[in-house]
């Protein structure tokens, strides 16, 4: 009977403990931003256009190479191995050029972090960017905040129906030219968009453009917050790349607290007020649906927009701008200590800023920020010296070069005269977009010829060879030394490449065999 009493306590726990137990997944919860208005959100449209106009625009913008190379500026010619950046072409073997990129973007994000927090996330991260603009669109479509939630919350009607509808259809639109500007940096657009259309383009372009219209229409336009706050490694990261002297988005409780919705009651009560009426513009107009009240959160984005709504309401209460702005920790601290003058608990701002402005003056020393500081100036310095880097090897890089393979077997032929002869592979490539006419020439080794497979000139010391624009040439090459020149098994000698054109040169050290009784 006990053992029935106890199994019985045991399953009574198990389920009690299966309705308290806290799911491993939250469900997604609609966030409505409010359309703001203000400095930040005319700096964001601003960006936002700057960015999307770089995105859709640049395949189409043209840039004269000659008549051998293609005119688009920026192209990722993946056919030919070759990415044309305006006037500066790059070649497989010149990727560093695309590591050192890499670098600066990755110490560039590093000192925007450490300075101005994550502005990146805020302002120019392209999921930021493309949610901003599918928000345009429902906007357009639904209306603003209130009225997107009543039409949320509503039943399904013919009216919700077309709005949705519409909504999805812009968005699959915005996402599919998404995707298909996307692989107009990889083949000449004009042409490329022609072959789209009419059914013509390669397979590869069509599942590029299919899943980048899928990734760019579920991360913009359905999953939007959850991206940056579950899918993106940065905010975990970014805690790493923050001090006291960075600048954050930040709610200044030490004057907006207490919080009070009735200023005139609480004051007539005696009761201390600060600037923060409840009003909740901030979290309304916050896309990310958090409160910058609550702190510092790994959600927010620092986009700045909860900054805008706040200074509407004090603007409309006749008050000090300000509640919520950038600023650093120590700037917080030291303020917080004003106004607390020095106890633990805030004296009321309002009862401060009565003695002509003296509040504002007192803590006005504490707003210098320190933006540049040792840690900044050791990333600015990293960044600037790989730009200076990439810079210099651009300006002095060889557009011709040389490279040779000495036959393996055989190493060396005796000819019927006593001569020796070696084989070369020898390749020379023309690394700009015109044909060029290349002098190779022996430097060393007394008394050898050469001759060219496939060319019929007498054998000599040198001889000039057409190099088609862009292109790699190879040739095969015979080098013959008479048996009374000979001077060792192994001599170091130079083949030397000169452009006829030009001042353009390049030499390759090679060894020229030959056996020991051939002295």
């Amino acid at each position: 009977m006990l053992d029935q009493i106890q199994v019985e306590r045991l399953e009574a726990q198990a389920v009690n403990s299966a309705k308290t137990r806290q799911p491993l997944y939250a469900a997604r919860k609609k966030i409505f931003p409010k359309r703001a208005s203000g400095s930040f959100r005319r700096f964001k449209w601003l960006v936002m256009a700057i960015t999307l106009g770089i995105y859709y625009l640049t395949p189409w913008l043209r840039w004269d190479r000659g008549p051998f190379a293609p005119d688009q500026a920026v192209l990722l010619d993946l056919a030919n191995r070759r990415f044309y950046f305006f006037f500066i072409e790059i070649w497989p073997q010149e990727f560093y050029y695309v590591a050192g990129l890499l670098m600066m973007a990755g110490i560039g994000l590093f000192l925007i972090t450490s300075t101005v927090g994550r502005a990146w996330c805020g302002y120019t991260c392209p999921q930021t960017v493309w949610v901003d603009l599918f928000l345009v669109v429902e906007r357009a479509v639904e209306g603003d905040r209130n009225a997107r939630m009543k039409l949320d919350a509503g039943p399904w009607t013919a009216r919700k129906l077309v709005l949705r509808a519409s909504k999805h259809a812009i968005w699959l639109v915005i996402a599919a030219a998404t995707g298909g500007a996307w692989i107009f940096y990889f083949a000449d657009a004009p042409t490329l968009i022609g072959e789209v259309f009419t059914g013509a383009a390669a397979p590869v372009a069509y599942a590029t453009i299919a899943v980048l219209t899928a990734t760019t229409y579920t991360f913009g336009g359905l999953m939007r917050e959850q991206v940056c706050t579950y899918m993106c490694p940065w905010p975990r990261i970014q805690a790493a790349m923050l001090d006291e002297n960075s600048l954050t988005v930040t709610y200044n409780d030490w004057r907006g607290e207490p919080r009070s919705r009735h200023a005139k009651k609480a004051i007539a009560a005696g009761q201390p007020i600060g600037d923060c009426v409840d009003c909740n513009a901030c979290v309304a107009v916050c896309p990310m649906g958090i409160d910058i009240r609550d702190g510092q959160q790994l959600e927010c984005i620092t986009c700045a927009l909860c900054i805008d709504a706040c200074d509407s309401i004090m603007d409309k209460l006749g008050r000090e701008r300000g509640l919520i702005s950038y600023a650093t920790l120590s700037d917080y601290n030291a303020n917080m200590a004003v106004a607390t003058g020095g106890g633990e608990r805030p004296v009321d701002p309002s009862l401060v800023r009565t003695a002509g402005g003296t509040f504002s003056e007192k803590l006005a020393h504490f707003h210098i920020r320190k933006i540049f500081r040792p840690r900044t100036f050791i990333y600015l310095g990293a960044w600037s010296a790989v730009g200076a880097a990439l810079v210099y090897s651009l300006l002095t890089r060889e557009r011709l070069e040389i490279n040779v393979l000495h036959d393996r077997n055989p190493q060396f032929v005796t000819l019927s005269d006593g001569s020796i002869r070696n084989g070369y592979t020898v390749k020379l490539l023309n690394m700009i977009p015109e044909p060029r006419t290349i002098v190779l020439t022996l430097q060393g080794l007394p008394g050898a010829e050469m001759s060219t497979v496939g060319v019929d000139l007498t054998p000599a010391r040198s001889f000039a060879t057409l190099v088609e624009p862009d292109r790699l040439k190879t040739l095969k090459v015979f080098v013959r030394q008479p048996p009374g020149q000979i001077l060792g098994i192994t001599q170091s000698f130079k083949f030397r490449i000169d452009d006829r054109a030009g001042h353009e040169s390049a030499e390759y050290t090679a060894t020229f065999n030959a056996p020991e009784n051939a002295r």
